[in-house]
């Protein structure tokens, strides 16, 4: 995950969630639901109760993507990375964000959280191996484009900060399946908590009660892996 410059915050603050740029981004609008590989992670009431800071587990990993015409979007990620020098460290994490996307005159997109996002972070080798914490940062996609494709229909291609992809996702819905446009999460009493190591974390008192008591087991899903593996930014969590 990128935490944006002020810069490149002020440049997206100019753009319009409505243009677009170049022919490859007009196959179909961006608005709508998508959703990577099985297309089982899927954002709206059916992942997230950003009120209770529950999730229900899709079947398989993924991720999904949700873009109003209004400028709101909503991310619902579903992820387990394996460690290569401890093969049993499977670290799973479970995401849900919203908040307002810009589309810049560069052609790349910002995505802002309004403050209420969550994660479960599951870690079997951390100290504390398995809770949940606020997750708000703003994302910048480098490009992005819409192809049709022949068997799935408009598929959509993200490009992180540093050109690198995100799974392709495929358009489940023309328009989107979210959450109410509003903040869903009392956030207003966050808690800071230290780690053994020095490190920060934020949480609201809820996130702190489930953090102690442990939050709901993650099941790995049967098959493979699907989706990029997690970013280096979940070792700073622990």
């Amino acid at each position: 995950m990128f935490a944006l410059p002020l810069a490149a915050l002020l440049l997206a603050a100019t753009a319009s969630a409505q243009q677009d740029y170049t022919a490859a981004h007009n196959v179909t609008p961006i608005t709508g639901t998508w959703s990577s590989g099985s297309k089982h992670v899927v954002t709206g009431a059916g992942f997230a109760n950003p009120a209770q800071e529950s999730f229900t587990y899709p079947n398989t990993t993924g991720v999904s993507y949700s873009f109003s015409d209004d400028g709101w979007y909503e991310v619902a990620r579903y992820r387990f990375a394996s460690n290569a020098s401890e093969p049993n460290c499977i670290i799973g994490t479970v995401v849900w964000v919203h908040g307002h996307y810009d589309l810049v005159s560069n052609g790349s997109i910002v995505l802002t959280p309004v403050g209420d996002g969550y994660q479960q972070v599951q870690a079997p080798c951390a100290a504390t191996s398995n809770f949940i914490q606020n997750y708000n940062f703003t994302e910048l996609f480098q490009s992005w484009q819409i192809f049709m494709d022949p068997t799935d229909g408009p598929k959509l291609h993200l490009f992180q900060f540093d050109g690198s992809p995100v799974a392709p996702l495929f358009q489940l819905s023309p328009s989107p399946n979210m959450l109410p446009k509003q903040v869903l999460r009392n956030v207003t009493a966050n808690v800071v908590t230290v780690t053994s190591d020095g490190l920060v974390t934020t949480q609201t008192q809820g996130s702190r009660k489930k953090r102690s008591n442990g939050a709901p087991e993650l099941q790995r899903p049967l098959g493979a892996i699907a989706g990029l593996v997690v970013v280096a930014m979940v070792s700073t969590l622990l």
